[in-house]
């Protein structure tokens, strides 16, 4: 290594990038959070911006120029980031709020005629690279994504990973590779397209019945599809595969190839008529294709995906029986603690996940357990950490939202818990949280209605009080895949990623909340599988049922705050909890939960 490299290496990330920047002649780089697949989450491999700026939230993407560097997350990691940042010279843009810029704004106020503006176009969507193109060209400036520089400042980066590949056997998904093949060729037809690229990873797992660990507490693998009538050609590192997902990918005619193969592929190609979702195909990809007739729209896997079939959905119910079993289990250790003050957030993270591991095919977590007592908790997504986490102590409140991977399917739930004495504001707030949940689990609609058609329900009390939570309400869910899964999704403000009219078997969360920051933050969160209703001369009406099993937290509760519809459906959830719970614990923790689900 040359001298100049070594004194590079030896300084901070950012500067790091600065420098080899200016060497560049760059003066914008930008890194978005992301893998060659757009997913939310990622592997360690791809944590590029956490790695350059030390935020490590889900969600976000840097700007770097030659001498500053910008940071744009949404309202879910304002208090995270502004806390992670600190020190760093990184600005906090707040996403959403009055006066903030959206990025491609504020980079369009600041790129001059002549400059360069640099991303790995492998870690942006096709969707995201024209825009950016675009708006170079618009301003005279030159886009360069063939290649990046992390590389070049990740002396210690980790590898690729390379977990196994295995059959979801047929009764747990309950449809055929083939049966799933024959839908998604028919669809593309409809499309007017002789193939179809898929690079989203859950999709193409569901696709091929198919699990894998390339992900944190997500079973999929880092994989491409290209698909036609009569081919199907699968880009994958061939060594992950189990000697049983070779044979079921043999008997389906499924032609294999490294995974590093597939621009070369593409580059190779005819003038085909090939269907992508340009918000899932990488950028990279995209530029491989020139010579195609390109189709866009949104993958046929994802609206088939999100609809579960029955025997999916009744291995969902078996699912949430046993993650009812591990959270109640949590909440009765929770509530005989004698010294409450003895146990901190990571600790109380560490009981409920050991909870879960005692179900019979508990995998995984669906994602990192969320513990957070009093003021982490106004932290929607805070993760406690062995050494500095907080303890808790006789007095507030704990929120835990956390979630399993089991073979029967995937599951979410976020209950708050008083931990000692509150006060009436804590109740008011839980309880105004509790009539939103509530509203929006128990409402029935005309098909065709979104998630922005119902959102109102779970925000009306908190409205009235002037207060609102800067999220969404709920996020699809996928079965043993990803807690996060559009296109269904509940959230009052439009988006570039349209919702979905709700279908039957669509699984949903409902997740209102309330965080202030600095005090103390509230959030319930059940799971809800959508359902036909009545059929009349005004349409097919649509409900929900709810699938999450645990009890609500009743020291919380202000039933003077709630109607009786309300106080209604409290109570008959809690019948059910008792029902279906009872039968999986002892006879101390009976006799407590028959306390704890009392009529209000």
């Amino acid at each position: 290594m040359a001298m100049e490299d070594e004194r590079i290496l030896s300084r901070q990330p950012l500067k790091h990038l600065q420098e080899y920047m200016n060497r560049e002649q760059v003066s914008f780089y930008l890194i978005f959070t992301s893998d060659y697949h757009q997913s939310e989450y990622v592997s360690a491999y791809f944590q590029e911006r956490a790695y350059i700026s030390g935020f490590t939230g889900s969600a976000g993407t840097l700007l770097v120029s030659l001498t500053d560097a910008w940071l744009w997350t949404d309202g879910r990691y304002f208090i995270q980031a502004e806390q992670q940042l600190q020190g760093s010279g990184i600005a906090l843009m707040r996403m959403g709020e009055e006066g903030v810029p959206t990025l491609e704004q504020f980079l369009e106020e600041q790129l001059q005629s002549g400059q360069k503006v640099m991303v790995d176009g492998r870690m942006i969507s096709a969707q995201t690279g024209r825009r950016l193109s675009e708006l170079c060209t618009a301003k005279q400036a030159q886009l360069i994504s063939d290649r990046s520089l992390i590389d070049k400042i990740w002396s210690d980066r980790p590898a690729l990973p390379d977990g196994n590949i295995d059959v979801l056997d047929i009764c747990y998904a309950g449809e055929s590779v083939e049966q799933k093949l024959k839908k998604v060729r028919e669809m593309i037809a409809q499309r007017q397209a002789d193939a179809f690229l898929l690079t989203a990873l859950e999709d193409i797992a569901w696709l091929f019945n198919l699990r894998g660990s390339d992900v944190s507490y997500t079973p999929v693998f880092l994989s491409y599809v290209y698909l036609t009538q009569k081919e199907i050609h699968l880009f994958v590192d061939c060594n992950k595969l189990s000697a049983e997902a070779k044979s079921s990918l043999c008997a389906c005619g499924v032609q294999l190839h490294p995974y590093d193969d597939a621009e070369r592929f593409l580059k190779r190609l005819g003038t085909a008529a090939v269907f992508f979702d340009e918000q899932h195909v990488n950028y990279a990809l995209y530029g491989c294709m020139p010579h195609m007739r390109l189709v866009s729209g949104q993958n046929p896997t994802a609206i088939l995906k999100a609809i579960k079939n029955e025997v999916e959905i009744q291995n969902l119910k078996i699912a949430h029986i046993k993650d009812g079993i591990a959270c109640t289990k949590f909440m009765y250790w929770l509530k005989h603690l004698r010294d409450v003050s003895s146990v901190d957030e990571y600790e109380a993270a560490c009981k409920i996940d050991a909870f879960r591991r005692e179900q019979e095919h508990f995998l995984m977590q669906s994602f990192e357990t969320i513990s957070a007592y009093g003021a982490h908790a106004a932290m929607m997504h805070y993760s406690a950490v062995s050494d500095s986490c907080a303890k808790l102590d006789p007095h507030g409140m704990l929120l835990v939202d956390s979630g399993g991977q089991y073979l029967e399917g995937t599951t979410d739930i976020t209950r708050t818990f008083a931990v000692g004495n509150v006060t009436e504001e804590m109740k008011r707030d839980f309880t105004l949280v509790l009539k939103g949940m509530l509203r929006l689990a128990g409402a029935r609609f005309l098909y065709g209605c979104t998630g922005q058609n119902l959102d109102i329900l779970a925000r009306a009390a908190l409205w009235q009080r002037g207060i609102d939570y800067k999220c969404g309400t709920g996020h699809g869910v996928g079965y043993l895949l990803s807690v996060h899964e559009g296109p269904n999704a509940i959230r009052w403000k439009s988006s570039e990623q349209k919702q979905a009219v709700f279908e039957e078997g669509m699984v949903t969360t409902d997740e209102p909340g309330i965080y202030l920051e600095g005090r103390y933050g509230i959030r319930i969160e059940n799971e809800l599988l959508c359902r036909r209703s009545v059929k009349n001369e005004y349409g097919q009406f649509m409900e929900f049922e709810t699938l999450t099993l645990a009890p609500i937290d009743l020291e919380l509760v202000d039933p003077d705050l709630m109607d009786q519809w309300e106080i209604d459906r409290l109570n008959a959830y809690h019948v059910r909890v008792r029902e279906m719970l009872t039968p999986f614990l002892n006879e101390e923790e009976r006799t407590w939960l028959c306390h704890v689900t009392r009529a209000v």
